[in-house]
């Protein structure tokens, strides 16, 4: 079947697949009102209320799901899109469980949204590891051919080869080593136009500009699916603003990251949700600072100078995961896996990055953000930059606790990638993408993969 078919049939599909499983579980959230909650709680809540009452049940399951990407069958892991459809449901039901409080004027029995939460989970494990067997027989893995520049541009085929139930590079082309045999551009392209048009679609990562742009233009006239990996010059245009007082267009890049009112906005919700969180989680921080005290007697806490917005410094607090005095004096060396210096306590707190907890502390003091560019210390920050000059861009906004590179990079992620990843939140910043971010932290804190320290050859944060 057509590619361009197949893309439209997914497109319907998806988002039926969506709205019966959003369907499914307001049918659920009913019978649970109506069989637990109205006869003893709310005897006069009848009639045209209890649709209301369904509609915004409705509602927030359509908005947490899609905040924290449930919908992607196929796209996602099924684990992943499990996983975060679980932490959905338990936001949307303890929301849902304060509105039928509020409406019976008292705190009601809790097992009824439990057993009703358990129920969901069962379905939504269901309906998800259908509809993704569904995608993959519709879509087998796209055949691909991946054209770079230099020896670096080939690093994304590993990261690609993970998902080999989407994607299958069965060649690939250094564009390097056709220019040794040609001399002319055209020639070049020639090649390179012959080859593509023996597969699917194409991959772009780390070519000079003319050859991307000819490659480009041939891909889109032809109905090419492309894949590019973006230059940072191409995220910072994906932030501009289009001017439209001329027939000839122009974007404006205006370079200053956020603005004042998204500022405030941004420092208020900092505020609020970090006060909230910092007394839900007390009790853990106490938990978590007797056993570091107890197994080594050490201090609780690890204090080091980190940088946030314009390259301020501040003392960013965590919770101690290292044996004392981990670093010779004058030395910061980034923790590599299996790493001898994390203690057993420090094992169970990086696992599920508790130890970052009191951070909490440095935002409602003002140093960090919620979400935000991880802050660098100052060795590795004034290295990067030496390496990587645009690195010095992610100082455009405050320090976050979580940020863009930490949902959809990994704790080895390059050096390079981390600049794109939080250029792109940079530049595509909004208070929605904020609780995005913050809802897919708690999926990536269940996930291994994401706490691993760097490589050996790449410590340090490469």
């Amino acid at each position: 079947m057509n590619r361009n078919k197949v893309r439209d049939i997914n497109y319907l599909l998806r988002h039926f697949e969506s709205a019966v499983e959003v369907a499914v579980m307001t049918l659920l959230y009913y019978l649970m009102w109506k069989f637990f909650y109205r006869p003893d709680s709310i005897q006069n809540f009848h009639g045209r209320g209890k649709i209301v009452l369904m509609l915004v049940y409705a509602l927030l399951v359509l908005f947490t799901f899609t905040l924290s990407e449930c919908f992607k069958f196929g796209i996602l892991r099924y684990s992943d899109v499990v996983l975060s459809s679980c932490i959905s449901l338990i936001l949307v039901n303890f929301i849902s469980y304060l509105q039928v409080c509020l409406l019976s004027n008292k705190m009601v029995y809790f097992y009824p949204i439990l057993l009703l939460t358990l129920v969901e989970y069962v379905i939504v494990g269901t309906l998800d590891y259908f509809y993704t067997l569904l995608y993959y027989k519709m879509n087998p893995p796209h055949d691909m051919i991946l054209i770079f520049g230099g020896v670096k541009g080939l690093t994304v085929k590993k990261k690609i080869e993970r998902r080999d139930d989407k994607y299958l590079i069965t060649e690939s082309i250094r564009l390097d080593d056709i220019w040794d045999e040609k001399k002319e551009l055209d020639e070049v392209l020639g090649i390179v136009f012959d080859r593509i048009s023996a597969h699917e679609s194409v991959i772009l990562n780390d070519i000079p500009a003319d050859e991307r742009n000819a490659i480009l233009k041939y891909c889109y006239e032809q109905g090419i699916r492309t894949y590019v990996v973006p230059k940072i010059s191409d995220i910072i245009m994906g932030g501009s603003d289009d001017i439209n007082l001329f027939d000839t267009p122009i974007q404006l890049v205006n370079g200053t990251g956020l603005s004042d009112s998204e500022r405030v906005v941004k420092r208020a919700v900092d505020l609020i949700l970090s006060i909230i969180t910092l007394i839900l989680v007390s009790p853990i921080m106490l938990i978590v600072a007797i056993a570091i005290k107890i197994e080594d007697g050490g201090p609780v806490f690890f204090r080091q100078e980190r940088v946030t917005r314009d390259g301020r410094l501040f003392s960013m607090l965590k919770f101690r995961s290292m044996i004392e005095n981990a670093n010779k004096e004058g030395e910061v060396k980034g923790t590599t896996k299996e790493d001898k210096r994390v203690t057993k306590v420090g094992n169970v707190i990086r696992r599920y990055r508790v130890d970052e907890l009191p951070q909490l502390l440095n935002i409602i003091k003002g140093d960090m953000s919620l979400v935000g560019p991880r802050p660098e210390c100052k060795e590795f920050h004034e290295k990067y930059c030496r390496d990587i000059p645009e690195f010095v861009f992610r100082n455009k906004v405050k320090a976050g606790l979580t940020g863009y590179a930490q949902i959809y990079g990994r704790y080895n992620t390059s050096a390079y990638d981390k600049v794109r990843l939080d250029l792109i939140y940079i530049e595509k910043y909004s208070l929605l993408l904020d609780l995005k971010l913050m809802l897919m932290t708690l999926r990536i804190l269940l996930k291994k993969e994401s706490t691993e320290g760097f490589d050996d050859e790449d410590s340090g944060g490469k």
